[in-house]
């Protein structure tokens, strides 16, 4: 959640009521907890991208993760006590709810990264233009590389699997965002079919962002031009179009004689 809004969803403007105590502890933990979700994806990626190290190594990597999602636990649990209202706090939050309870799912587990986009939403710019571009970019590297992660963890080791190394999986990743979807590289489990479709839906929701954030840059362009910038156009129109029709008859009358 933005820590430009206080706990009842509402935005803080200059001159307005002081932050909530949700508020101050957010502003006081997003990045610690931003560490936290890429320490978790170094616990997560190594034993996928390296199967055969040392089991000890694999043991402290299950060890990160776990005090991670401890960690979130602890900062929703933090959170919802310091809220004024509780279960309205829960009720408009079930999102950070379920970011701590179905990571404990393995292959949901890398819903602890969105802790990362809420970080890159708030660094990107005070402009809404800029933290959608900021959002757009970090959303489209994580949804890469968590989803070639993942798909490369829930098929590896399938007697009919196609993907079987982390580049397989970055590839399928980036065909199946883009719905390319070339067919030499696809998921033939059940988790890894439920990992595609939300992969989809991603690529879909990212495209639909570019084209929203590209139709409001031109018309803010066009907004912005004065009553003389676009007199000036009206005129090279109306220039360009006597210029056609004098073509067009000049080739009348090269076709008469």
């Amino acid at each position: 959640m933005d820590p430009d809004l206080t706990e009842g969803g509402t935005a803080s403007a200059p001159g307005a009521e002081a932050p909530s105590r949700v508020d101050q502890w957010q502003s006081r933990t997003e990045w610690p907890l931003a560490g936290a979700a890429l320490l978790f994806l170094a616990a997560y990626a190594l034993p996928i991208m390296e199967p055969g190290i040392p089991a000890w190594l694999g043991n402290v990597c299950t060890v990160v993760a776990g005090l991670v999602w401890v960690l979130f636990a602890v900062d929703y649990a933090v959170r919802v006590h310091l809220a004024e209202r509780r279960r309205e706090y829960v009720r408009k939050h079930l999102f950070d709810l379920a970011i701590i309870v179905l990571p404990l799912l393995r292959p949901l587990q890398l819903l602890r990264l969105v802790t990362l986009l809420t970080i890159l939403n708030r660094a990107g710019s005070h402009q809404l233009r800029g933290r959608v571009v900021t959002y757009l970019a970090g959303g489209t590297i994580l949804l890469v590389l968590c989803g070639g992660l993942a798909i490369t963890d829930a098929e590896r080791g399938h007697p009919e699997a196609t993907i079987q190394s982390v580049g397989d999986g970055l590839w399928w990743a980036v065909v199946t965002m883009t719905t390319v979807g070339y067919g030499d590289a696809y998921p033939v489990t059940g988790t890894g079919r439920a990992i595609a479709v939300a992969l989809m839906f991603g690529g879909i929701a990212l495209l639909g962002v570019v084209t929203a954030t590209f139709a409001s840059w031109l018309v803010e362009k066009v907004s912005e031009l004065t009553d003389e910038d676009q007199a000036a156009t009206r005129k090279q129109v109306d220039a360009l179009a006597a210029e056609v029709r004098a073509l067009r008859e000049e080739l009348r009358s090269a076709r008469s004689d």
